[in-house]
């Protein structure tokens, strides 16, 4: 009798019903339901909002180069000239900076560092954005429903074929498997058509957020008190191209990075000319590939990636915002895109595993 396979076939369905169901309510949930901050919000929160990890970092780097605080040379050189922070993630530059750093490997670190990505936390329990490391989970809970169909596919087909092979007689005195096997191939695609998680990370609320900042006048950070508020707030929302300075803002566009060439800043988290990173961009055109999302819990305490995320590789993972790089520590590999040239300096903080199997402050 076919019934045996088609419970196995119902089993292996329900729990990949009740994965999706879970997940996909862990995306959508909100730990800290509050209303729009609207023009409000702070710059910081803002740039992540608009670009992602990597406009934080530009935003932070336009700040200090026309306060004096940091000299962005046209070789691409950063070096900080006021080692005094403002806040969390200037302490993050500095710290990655030391006596001078190339920008596209101080860009990488910073925005891996805590500092950023508790950043990227602070909005998701807002309900502006949506946490990576869950929309990982959701997707993955995702293929075992694709496992369950195919499951329910094939013991339908193996079934169908030993009752056709049955005599006349037996054939009469039992219900066919197709139906049952198809009713439960037809609910399952149907679960996974209205179950799509969405590819945004940026949620409807933190959409009409960015609505009510962009629209209207031009906004001026309600956090920044200089001359130069309303192009910060400018950059924060456009990126890079909205620098007044042309020799600061050739300085932090990007180089051609050719494709082939492994452990380049391109492909560990680079950026486009817009002062968005040219990896891992959603649907709405900015990137969020080095955002991990918070690894303990609902409090974005600390921030970890998956071996999916976007952070330089497919092999590399973001640690809590607590570790920091060793003095003989690495982050280089022949197989890593972390960028086989550079290492993590002693005050630098990585917040994450470089690849090829070493580990950044463990």
């Amino acid at each position: 009798m076919w019934h045996e396979e088609f419970a196995v076939a119902c089993a292996v369905a329900l729990v990949a019903v009740v994965a999706v169901a879970v997940t996909g309510r862990r995306v959508r949930r909100v730990t800290e339901p509050m209303g729009l901050p609207g023009r409000g919000i702070p710059l910081l929160d803002a740039a992540f909002l608009a670009g992602g990890p990597g406009r934080v970092v530009d935003v932070v780097l336009v700040r200090m180069e026309r306060e004096g605080r940091a000299v962005v040379s046209r070789g691409r050189h950063v070096t900080v000239t006021d080692p005094v922070p403002r806040d969390g993630v200037e302490a993050a530059l500095i710290a990655a900076a030391g006596r001078g750093r190339d920008l596209h490997a101080l860009r990488r670190d910073v925005m891996r560092s805590g500092e950023v990505q508790r950043i990227g936390d602070r909005l998701a329990a807002r309900g502006l954005m949506r946490r990576p490391d869950r929309l990982r989970t959701a997707r993955w809970a995702r293929r075992l429903l694709w496992l369950a169909l195919l499951v329910a596919v094939v013991l339908g087909v193996s079934t169908s074929i030993d009752w056709a092979a049955l005599p006349d007689f037996d054939r009469d005195a039992t219900t066919p498997p197709i139906f049952a096997f198809g009713a439960l191939g037809i609910f399952l695609v149907v679960f996974l058509v209205a179950t799509k998680p969405p590819r945004n990370r940026i949620t409807p609320a933190g959409i009409r957020q960015l609505r009510l900042v962009r629209d209207g006048s031009p906004w001026r950070p309600h956090d920044s008190d200089t001359t130069d508020a309303m192009m910060f707030g400018a950059v924060a929302l456009a990126g890079i191209a909205a620098v007044e300075d042309p020799d600061l803002r050739e300085a932090l566009r990007p180089q051609p990075v050719s494709s082939g060439s492994a452990g380049s800043a391109d492909s560990s988290g680079g950026y486009d000319g817009s002062g968005d990173s040219s990896g891992g961009s959603d649907s709405s055109g900015s990137d969020y590939s080095t955002w991990c999302g918070s690894g303990s819990g609902d409090s974005g305490g600390g921030s970890s990636c998956g071996s999916s995320s976007g952070c330089g590789s497919s092999s590399s993972s973001c640690g809590s915002s607590g570790s920091s790089c060793g003095s003989s520590s690495s982050c280089g590999s022949s197989s890593s895109s972390c960028g086989s040239s550079s290492s993590c300096g002693s005050s630098s903080s990585c917040g994450s595993s470089c690849g090829g199997g070493s580990s950044c402050g463990s």
